[in-house]
């Protein structure tokens, strides 16, 4: 079942009279309110700049382990599959589920085929491989760019590429989301798919998307969240902060935030067009087998090659279960589009 926050029914986005001045000035605003009921799995507050740096360098170095081991697995796409809710599919169908992960996000942003209005320039922030950044160049006839914390991710991925034939059309680099390496403006897609909950600064990470989309471009933000707060809650409950303490040590993720914070984010920048919705039910298959797949004699075998860092991820795999069984963890789609 999913919730759609429709614009209509979003409250107005606070006045500003120049773009700029939103972007300066509303992020912070809203980062003020949110620090006063922060809790340690509820965030978009900053950190030090050594536990920043450590951060990094831990999720670089998962990545560097395990992306070998997802691709041999699992192919280009290191992403969930989009299901059918409550349906049951074999092994050969998730790499399919993953390709239409891609094709539904666009179908939700209302990402124009029109060869008039289909998107020319696309940034990929938390490319990995680049599955999506090579799907959506050929889907549109894109340039691509994408960036990683991960050398070993950006150097697989511009391989693929030059294989594939789209050196021409997509290019990867070692880059930090947070303070991307691109002028302002440059980009009428930028496509953040499953990379959000490794940001630490949720508002710095939704301020750096709008800052390098160009007029009229679209934003789509596809990422883990924990469940929105009731309005007579100031956190979540102590078992929940818990279940996410242990996914966060195991996956290298910072604290955590609600879809309807990145939606009151979007809103303090007066970005348009807010949607946001609840796949959780869509994505319920994609653990188990991601699972099932380890258990087998080449993802156990592989498994025991990568590293510590994968082996830990791995076993943390039940706990993401648990929180999606137990609605506090919801897989988020959220999109918008920045004003011309």
């Amino acid at each position: 079942m999913s919730a759609c926050l429709r614009p209509s029914l979003l409250p107005a986005p606070p006045p500003a009279p120049t773009w700029r001045s939103s972007l300066l000035f509303g992020v912070s605003s809203f980062s003020r309110k949110l620090i006063t009921r922060a809790s340690s799995t509820t965030s978009t507050t900053t950190m030090s700049d050594a536990a920043a740096r450590e951060l990094k360098e831990g999720i670089a170095e998962f990545y560097d382990e395990s992306s070998s081991l997802w691709e041999d697995i699992w192919g280009d796409h290191m992403h969930h599959g989009f299901y059918e809710p409550d349906s049951s599919v074999s092994v050969s169908d998730h790499r399919a589920a993953q390709v239409r992960m891609i094709e539904e996000t666009l179908r939700f942003a209302g990402v124009s085929e029109d060869p008039t209005k289909r998107p020319k320039n696309v940034v990929d922030v938390g490319c990995g491989i680049g599955g999506s950044s090579r799907y959506l160049a050929k889907k549109f006839g894109a340039k691509c760019q994408g960036i990683t914390l991960s050398p070993v991710q950006a150097q697989r991925a511009n391989a693929l590429a030059a294989a594939r034939g789209l050196a021409d059309k997509v290019s990867f680099q070692v880059g930090d989301a947070l303070q991307q390496p691109f002028p302002d403006g440059q980009f009428d897609l930028v496509w953040s798919m499953e990379s959000g909950e490794h940001m630490p600064d949720k508002s710095k990470f939704v301020s750096e998307l709008a800052r390098v989309t160009a007029p009229a471009g679209t934003i789509i933000i596809v990422t883990w969240c924990h469940r929105d707060l009731a309005p007579s809650e100031e956190s979540l409950q102590p078992w929940e902060q818990e279940l996410l303490k242990k996914i966060c040590d195991a996956y290298y993720l910072p604290a955590w935030c609600s879809t309807a914070d990145y939606v009151k984010l979007l809103q303090s920048l007066s970005l348009e067009d807010i949607k946001a919705e609840d796949w959780s039910q869509n994505v319920a298959p994609f653990w188990p087998a991601v699972i099932h797949s380890a258990l087998t004699w080449k993802g156990f075998t592989s498994l025991l090659r990568t590293g510590l860092k994968t082996i830990k991820g791995a076993l943390a795999m039940p706990l993401m279960i648990e929180g999606y069984q137990k609605n506090l963890i919801k897989f988020a789609i959220i999109t918008c589009r920045k004003p011309r």
